[in-house]
């Protein structure tokens, strides 16, 4: 691979323009090559507002032999199309998440992406925070003690408009493919393992008929345990907290910690209490540059196993709020022996 990662748009989402591209542009390790939208208005607008020279629609960046990698941000069921046809044009992908609206649609790109030599990510860049590499740290040096219980709130009022793709269920719309997923990352990260149990609820929108509200309930070996709260008419939330043996860690925003804004980290025992404050960072910038490291080798993550596991977790959550009844993971090596 070139040292600099020569990256196409494929969707010219607000989280392209306000989060993705700038971060790619500031990085040393990327480079904006090509604009690709299906709205010609749209994909003259990026180019002119990022100055780039070359733009059209998604199959050109994919035809483009100076793209070597693509960011994808579509709604969620039309994301599978794209991902399969950027692997066979031999782009790396980062891929928006939620990446799939089931297990089997993860497994077919993961499948297509590995057969082509494709890496592919999944973008949950609050996992790149300095924020979220500090929570890891006291765990690491058993600050708490033994993590067994985590609880998180996402959630924020959404504009009730038909043209969002969040309230269209053909679209892969609702909370769960938007916020949840979210949760469900934090708490398969934190216990590092896939739980052994999912109890989910979704409340559903009688006029768009998708998911706006939910709850989330799930079991870890060793008797560990995460719950979570998500909405879309909800005052803002994005935070999570983690109980230990000795103590407890509240992170006080979680997801979607601003490039100017600090971080926040409580840390608070029976005989001590620290409020540590996280200089401000780009996880955006720090997720690409990860990522390029992964295609350079330098950096060695199996983030395709990663957006397996989570597609799988997805699914259990999805069944449960569609059966109304916790679903009992039996082998979490196979993913899909689920009763």
């Amino acid at each position: 691979m070139p040292k600099i990662i020569r990256f196409g748009i494929i969707g010219c989402s607000n989280v392209a323009k306000n989060s993705f591209i700038p971060a790619l542009l500031k990085s040393k390790k990327s480079n904006l090559e090509f604009v690709g939208s299906r709205s010609k208005q749209k994909r003259l607008s990026f180019s002119k507002k990022f100055h780039c020279k070359t733009f059209g629609n998604y199959e050109d960046v994919l035809a483009n032999k100076n793209v070597d990698a693509v960011y994808i941000s579509l709604p969620p069921a039309l994301q599978e199309k794209w991902v399969i046809l950027a692997a066979k044009a031999k782009k790396h992908i980062i891929c928006e998440k939620s990446t799939s609206i089931s297990y089997k649609s993860a497994k077919k790109m993961i499948d297509e992406c590995k057969k082509r030599h494709v890496r592919i990510m999944e973008s949950f860049s609050f996992l790149y925070h300095p924020q979220h590499l500090e929570v890891i740290n006291h765990l690491k040096h058993d600050k708490i003690g033994i993590p067994f219980f985590l609880n998180a709130k996402f959630g924020f009022t959404l504009s009730n408009s038909a043209k969002n793709f969040r309230l269209q269920k053909k679209l892969g719309g609702g909370i769960l493919n938007d916020v949840g997923c979210y949760i469900i990352k934090i708490s398969s990260t934190i216990f590092q393992d896939l739980p052994t149990s999912v109890l989910c609820n979704l409340t559903y929108d009688k006029k768009h008929k998708v998911d706006v509200q939910g709850s989330i309930y799930m079991t870890f070996k060793n008797n560990k345990t995460a719950t979570g709260f998500f909405g879309y008419s909800n005052s803002f939330q994005s935070c999570y907290e983690i109980w230990g043996k000795n103590g407890l860690l509240n992170v006080e925003t979680a997801f979607n910690l601003r490039k100017n804004r600090s971080g926040k980290i409580h840390l608070s025992t029976d005989d001590y209490s620290k409020r540590s404050v996280i200089p401000p960072s780009d996880q955006f910038q720090l997720m690409i540059e990860n990522f390029c490291g992964c295609l350079s080798k330098i950096i060695k993550l199996n983030h395709e196993n990663n957006i397996l596991k989570q597609a799988f977790i997805m699914d259990c959550a999805r069944k449960s709020a569609s059966k109304m009844k916790l679903i009992k993971i039996k082998n979490t090596k196979q993913f899909l022996d689920v009763e």
